[in-house]
């Protein structure tokens, strides 16, 4: 079935694929809307950007939650459920599909779906790093197009009939829920469940980072957004600590640094995550730092780089070692194989293991490194190559694909 016609908002033109089921729905604010949807160029060969059936999971949005793309409340509120429609959009309902798309993949590929912990709105990201990290939606950031849109309308729920996830809340009700979900990491922190924890801190981040990006970068109420985010993305950092995943601490702390120099706590927790992984000069840099803006965390630093001392020293002495049983080390592997050396992980403070690498890395059995691979979670040690569990863990695991309701 086919009937191509124009709705009433200008530069749209629908082509119904296959006719839907009972009368048009009615599609009121916090109205929740389940659907696939594929994306494609108006080429010859209908490009393919985007295909959330290619994905497994169907797309979900919230009407009157300002989603980015607010063209599609448009062209669902004129389909029955069902339907499968298409729609020709122009430039001026397309222009910030590259940036929504962006965030679908990101879920798609596991990721959160915004970069929350770079402390700037979308389009100020987008400008700053002159990247989205797709090459096909930088093309079309640079030069929109017209776009098909391919939806099928799956399931229309009115706001009384589901529980409404923190993506699908309003303005106001996302900052009541910030402390709330504050209060939950802290407290599941206490309890030593730092993984449940991390989810509860990045929630309120994504509630808090939702409500910014409707704000005016630097301004009062800006700010005061970005001041509860960098203290809820260091308490997740505190988390990341405790699960031994040093390099995203890194990676996290200076995102803040880079845009708040002065804030203490950042260095701090920096400094720790650089101890673990023995990079020695950043974190002497980082304690310096500290002991400038705050003099009176001497004790603390005091103790940080005792540690500091102690793992140098325990990497000196097991590099000697190493180098006077030269002799005694074990047969390579033969070309082209690798096969794995030793999993298991010391326990800090484990006195029966001084030979291990730190917590969070494992030992590679593989040929002699001739140097350091220091930013990239990999280090030379002695015979073998550490990698830190975060670099391991792409190699290791095939991340399940999920989709959240809305893309910010």
């Amino acid at each position: 079935m086919k009937d191509a016609l124009l709705l009433g908002s200008e530069g749209i033109k629908k082509t119904i694929l296959h006719g839907g089921s009972g009368d048009i729905p009615k599609f009121v604010t916090g109205v929740k809307v389940t659907f696939h949807f594929r994306t494609q160029l108006c080429d010859d060969e209908r490009t393919v950007i985007d295909d959330s059936k290619a994905v497994g999971t169907p797309m979900e949005i919230v009407i009157g939650n300002m989603f980015k793309l607010d063209i599609w409340e448009t062209l669902l509120s004129s389909m029955r459920i069902g339907e499968v429609a298409e729609f020709w959009c122009d430039t001026v309902h397309t222009g910030v599909y590259p940036l929504v798309s962006k965030s679908m993949r990101r879920i798609a590929e596991g990721k959160d779906p915004v970069d929350w912990h770079i402390h700037t709105c979308g389009m100020a990201n987008m400008f700053a790093y002159h990247s989205l990290g797709y090459e096909d939606l930088d093309e079309l950031m640079k030069e929109p197009k017209p776009l098909y849109f391919v939806l099928e309308l799956l399931k229309v729920q009115q706001p009384s009939e589901y529980d409404r996830e923190t993506w699908a809340l309003s303005d106001e009700e996302r900052l009541k829920a910030v402390p709330v979900l504050h209060g939950q990491g802290n407290k599941l922190y206490k309890q030593g469940r730092y993984q449940e924890a991390t989810q509860k801190y990045k929630e309120a981040i994504i509630c808090i980072k939702n409500v910014q990006t409707k704000e005016k970068a630097w301004d009062v109420p800006w700010m005061k957004l970005e001041k509860m985010a960098n203290t809820l993305t260091l308490n997740y950092c505190q988390c990341l600590l405790r699960m031994e995943e040093y390099y995203e601490v890194i990676e996290h702390t200076t995102d803040i640094i880079n845009q708040h120099p002065g804030i203490v706590k950042a260095y701090y927790l920096r400094g720790k995550a650089h101890v673990e992984v023995w990079n020695e000069a950043e974190a002497r840099q980082d304690f310096s730092r500290v002991l400038d803006l705050n003099p009176g965390m001497k004790k603390a630093v005091k103790k940080e780089l005792a540690i500091l001392n102690m793992r140098m020293e325990e990497k000196n002495e097991e590099d000697k070692l190493k180098y006077k049983a030269g002799r005694l080390r074990p047969s390579l592997p033969f070309q082209g194989e690798s096969e794995p050396l030793l999993h298991r992980q010391r326990s800090p403070g484990d006195p029966e293991a001084p030979g291990l690498p730190h917590p969070g890395h494992h030992l590679l059995h593989l040929p002699r490194l001739a140097h350091q691979h220091r930013g990239t979670g990999v280090l030379h040690h002695g015979e073998h190559l550490v990698a830190s569990s975060k670099v391991l863990k792409p190699l290791n695991m095939l991340l399940l694909v999920h989709m959240m309701g809305q893309c910010y």
